[in-house]
């Protein structure tokens, strides 16, 4: 019986690459002949320490992040962060603006509201998300303590392309789904944070890079460890940090390195998006409605031209070995993850079960919309 291969695409946590878990289950018991594992290491000591200081260094490589930025790795995920921006960076009564371009946004948006006064700036809420508003659109306050955008919407499909224009206001993102899938100024942000569920490595560690002039705007009742500017100063140990998580971030890293530059990421992940997007534009099953120019990279959202169908097609997908590819619960449908370490392959093989999914279902598609005229 012939082995059936299996690719995850799965939103978060995502695939990871195979050579990077291949390495952690060979040093799961010793690591580098220390007699310990990393889950033992004493996160003060020299074994650590150094595990530590390589990941931020290739992190700092791999971005191009420039001295006057620090790497905090921080624990609680991309949303404890949607309440730790305003209490780091805000007065209290301090306001902010931010974009509403789709379902991680408004949850930034719900979370921050509750620390600072949140503007709209602009929002893509009128068209259903199908895309992000041009800057034309926005109504930037020039007195706000920073601009907040999620770079790519996970859950819609969404994602920039082009970076916005926020002058003296600190631009403040959510990269979470889309963090080192390509390169990125990092000059133009004042914050920049990010789950490491998709690219980076375990779910719970997060990733900050902040500029060093807005380390001290904390608030006083801001807790120390997650405080910027004290976690800054502590070289990330004022608590135990997440050990394991940051040791495979710091394989990530390496496995990136090797691929190449992030242009060189950014071109693969490109070509299988590109790939996936023409299938779905080919046919006469599938429909994807986020606006050519916005369409995400990283999260390829699509729907059934008959969304009865949509229950078969994944359970279908499921028993060739394409798991995970469920829409979010927000809007159903179904959504292909192409997180770096999807290998084009997996994409290739999605693609080969589409089209022999339509060819049998093409007809009965059609069948059901003459009995059921609208």
């Amino acid at each position: 019986m012939a082995t059936v291969s299996v690719y995850n695409f799965a939103a978060g946590p995502g695939t990871m690459p195979r050579e990077v878990l291949s390495q952690a289950r060979q040093e799961l018991l010793d690591w580098e002949q220390s007699g310990l594992p990393v889950m033992e290491m004493p996160f003060t000591g020299e074994e650590f320490q150094a595990i530590q200081q390589q990941a931020q260094q290739d992190l700092r490589e791999l971005l191009g992040v420039p001295s006057d930025y620090r790497i905090l790795f921080l624990q609680g995920g991309a949303s404890a962060q949607f309440a730790l921006l305003p209490m780091n960076l805000l007065p209290h009564g301090g306001r902010a603006d931010y974009l509403d371009t789709g379902y991680w946004s408004r949850k930034a948006m719900a979370e921050g509201g509750r620390y600072a006064r949140i503007r709209i700036a602009a929002s893509g809420a009128a068209h259903g998300y199908r895309y992000i508003p041009s800057q034309d659109e926005w109504k930037l306050d020039p007195e706000a303590g920073y601009c907040h955008i999620t770079s790519n919407e996970t859950a819609d499909g969404l994602e920039y392309h082009w970076l916005p224009d926020t002058g003296s206001v600190p631009l403040v993102a959510d990269m979470t789904s889309d963090f080192l899938s390509r390169p990125i100024d990092i000059e133009r942000f004042g914050v920049i944070y990010a789950g490491a569920q998709k690219n980076i490595g375990p779910a719970g560690l997060t990733i900050v890079i902040v500029r060093e002039n807005l380390l001290n705007s904390a608030r006083p009742e801001t807790p120390s460890a997650f405080n910027y500017r004290v976690q800054a100063e502590s070289e990330g140990r004022f608590n135990t940090p997440l050990t394991y998580a940051i040791y495979i971030a710091g394989l990530v890293f390496r496995w990136l390195k090797r691929q190449g530059d992030l242009g060189a990421i950014a071109l693969r992940n490109r070509r299988k998006s590109d790939r996936l997007y023409e299938a779905i534009d080919a046919s006469e099953l599938y429909a994807c409605r986020i606006r050519k120019e916005d369409r995400s990279l990283m999260n390829v959202c699509f729907d059934l031209a008959d969304a009865s169908l949509t229950a078969e097609f994944l359970l279908q997908a499921q028993r060739r070995g394409l798991l995970h590819l469920q829409g979010h619960p927000s809007r159903g449908g179904v959504r292909a993850s192409l997180y770096n370490a999807m290998p084009e392959p997996g994409v290739e093989a999605l693609i080969d079960f589409m089209q022999d999914f339509a060819s049998r279902h093409v007809g009965l598609h059609a069948v059901n919309c003459l009995s059921h005229p609208r």
